[in-house]
């Protein structure tokens, strides 16, 4: 882990640039304030470099692989292009294949399409949604939620060692998937330590990066991981895309992921009326159809832009914002501040918490309707992770698992607030004031339940 350097703890190391950053916003108790976008966990917003390099290249914009022309050729080495710039920001090995998806719930599911028979899939319950949910063909163990990262690697030890001793000579192969960096608590997993034990077991391993990549560096063969997927919408990078990127053996024995032009190679009519079809070998073999060229582009973007940037400054100054707000939050001793690892963990701009007293969709309300504050409640897709850490049975869920509950009721989710690259200073300080203000003093405003969500009654 990165120490701050005395720079960043005078702030003199300023946040990225990103759109959004002069927006205004109504408050319901009168006038306007900058917005303080304190979400990042679920979308960052785009970083300004990213928009001019899109900007510049939309005029230019040509179909990919499809064309003889200038701009379709011009499209295509872009994309291509892209593709080995993600493929080095990644540090992926020579032989590793890195495939375009919309997202990083798209490239889990992918690879859980190209599962070998009898694939056993080790996961946490600790995991999000997207790496819970995507294996229907696959014998899945869900292990408990650790309580330290040495618990973690100890669980999966025992899991794979058991599998192991369990079944008969030519067993199906197996596959663990984990995350770098928890959506609720920004606790970092040890990533290397279980991909060791995974290999030392015979299976293999894939690193859900969806809120490790947009604030550390990612090194495919420094973690020793089979496969990575992360998303672009969390990368400061919109549009749509993602990341799948790994070992090709599984990739190029599976059926494409879709069917349809751009994954064959060649098409054929056979004798009763059917078509044959070979499809590539390649990564294009799971990207069928016109690819997102500008959704690819935009990460290869972000990844220069967080490359140049430089990780040490990015990682320490985010450090001291996060230490900033757990400081703020430790003065008030109704908010409680969830944790697997525990306080001294490593962790990203990621933190969930609850407040004594208020339901959390309540919190948040007037966080966004009296301060221009923008977080995050409910269960952030991660159902069973945030169930352990406040203790509570499943309940009648709303939209991504916020239970419906009036305001002042006890509170059956949380509240997260997140941040990164380009976050200000001020907007920090904002929040932990804000939160200071609302336990002590309460809402200003009334709520109602609408949908399930509290909004500020008109």
């Amino acid at each position: 882990m990165s120490v701050p350097t005395a720079a960043c703890a005078q702030s003199v190391c300023a946040p990225l640039s990103v759109l959004g950053r002069d927006v205004t916003v109504p408050l319901v108790t009168g006038g306007e304030v900058t917005y303080a976008a304190l979400d990042y966990a679920a979308s960052a917003p785009a970083l300004q470099r990213v928009w001019d390099d899109v900007a510049a290249y939309a005029p230019y914009y040509g179909s990919v692989h499809r064309g003889a022309g200038y701009l379709s050729q011009l499209s295509t080495d872009l994309f291509e292009n892209a593709r080995r710039t993600v493929a080095g920001f990644l540090d992926c090995r020579p032989d590793d294949q890195l495939i375009f998806t919309r997202s990083t719930t798209d490239s889990l599911n992918l690879l859980a399409r190209a599962l070998p028979a009898d694939c056993q899939v080790f996961v946490f319950e600790t995991e999000h949604h997207a790496s819970l949910l995507p294996w229907p063909d696959a014998q899945v163990t869900c292990l408990d939620a650790p309580r330290t990262p040495r618990q973690a690697v100890e669980t999966l030890e025992r899991a794979l060692a058991g599998r192991t001793a369990s079944v008969q000579e030519g067993h199906g192969p197996a596959l663990v998937c984990v995350t770098g960096a928890s959506n609720v608590t920004g606790e970092l997993w040890p990533v290397r330590d279980l991909a060791a034990v995974a290999h030392a077991h015979g299976a293999r391993i894939v690193l859900d990066a969806a809120q490790l990549a947009p604030h550390h560096p990612v090194s495919v063969r420094d973690l020793d991981v089979d496969w990575v997927a992360f998303s672009g919408h969390k990368l400061y990078a919109p549009f749509g895309s993602g990341v799948l990127a790994g070992r090709a053996d599984w990739l190029r024995a599976a059926e494409p992921y879709l069917a349809g032009g751009g994954a064959s190679r060649k098409v054929t009519r056979r004798e009763d009326g059917g078509v044959a079809v070979e499809w590539h070998e390649s990564a294009a073999r799971h990207e069928a159809g016109s690819p997102n060229v500008i959704g690819a582009y935009a990460i290869a973007s972000a990844c220069k832009a967080l490359t140049e940037a430089g990780w040490d400054t990015l990682v320490a100054r985010e450090e001291r914002l996060v230490a900033e707000v757990r400081a703020g939050l430790a003065e008030v001793p109704e908010v409680r501040v969830l944790s697997l690892f525990g306080d001294d963990a490593p962790r990203v701009g990621v933190i969930g918490f609850v407040v004594e007293g208020w339901n959390s969709s309540h919190f948040a309300a007037a966080l966004s309707a009296e301060y221009g504050i923008g977080v995050r409640d409910g269960l952030f897709c991660a159902h069973p992770l945030v169930r352990t850490l406040l203790g509570s049975d499943p309940q009648t869920q709303g939209e991504c698992g916020a239970p419906e509950a009036a305001p002042g009721e006890k509170s059956l989710n949380a509240i997260r607030v997140s941040f990164g690259a380009g976050t200000p200073d001020e907007h920090v300080e904002r929040f932990v004031n804000a939160v200071r203000e609302l336990v002590a003093d309460g809402a200003k405003w009334t709520y109602r339940t609408e949908e399930g969500r509290c909004v500020p009654a008109v």
